[in-house]
């Protein structure tokens, strides 16, 4: 059995990337292509509105994230907070992905709360990409890295 370094997850805000969407999605691991009739239906679906984290939303999300990590010893190797999604890169730790993962979201929802925001803010689940050496582990931090400075 291969040896995990570590693992990028990404998830997205509430109504950003729909299935459907022109960009494709995952679902159960498999991607879904672009699909306009499934994109209006996830649309007509929403419960609420679309979220786009402003400046100071992404910088609580942010330091919600870090706090969290430290707090739960997770090892936080790398993150990237938009206005639509977040990336983060950690070392694998004994937790299972799914728990960090909702520790990690609850905490930044938590913290946009405390600032007055009401609703939903993130969709159901996340996407993980493993990292089995490394090089790989490397690559990941390089690519959230580069993806902060860009926005």
């Amino acid at each position: 059995m291969a040896t995990t370094y570590g693992y990028m997850m990404t998830w997205t805000t509430y109504g950003s990337w729909l299935q459907g969407d022109k960009r494709g999605s995952i679902k159960k691991g498999k991607l879904i292509g672009p699909c306009k009739g499934l994109e209006q239906v996830n649309k007509d679906n929403q419960t609420g509105a679309t979220v786009r984290l402003n400046r100071m939303q992404k910088e609580k999300v942010r330091k919600a994230i870090i706090e969290r990590s430290l707090k739960a010893g997770e090892r936080l190797l790398a993150i990237s907070v938009h206005s639509n999604h977040v990336h983060v890169v950690l070392g694998c730790g004994g937790k299972k992905i799914g728990s960090v993962a909702s520790e990690l979201k609850n905490s930044a929802y938590f913290a946009l709360k405390s600032e007055g925001h009401d609703g939903r803010v993130w969709t159901r689940g996340y996407d993980v990409r493993y990292c089995f050496d490394e090089k790989e582990l490397q690559s990941r931090i390089e690519y959230v890295n580069r993806h902060e400075k860009s926005f």
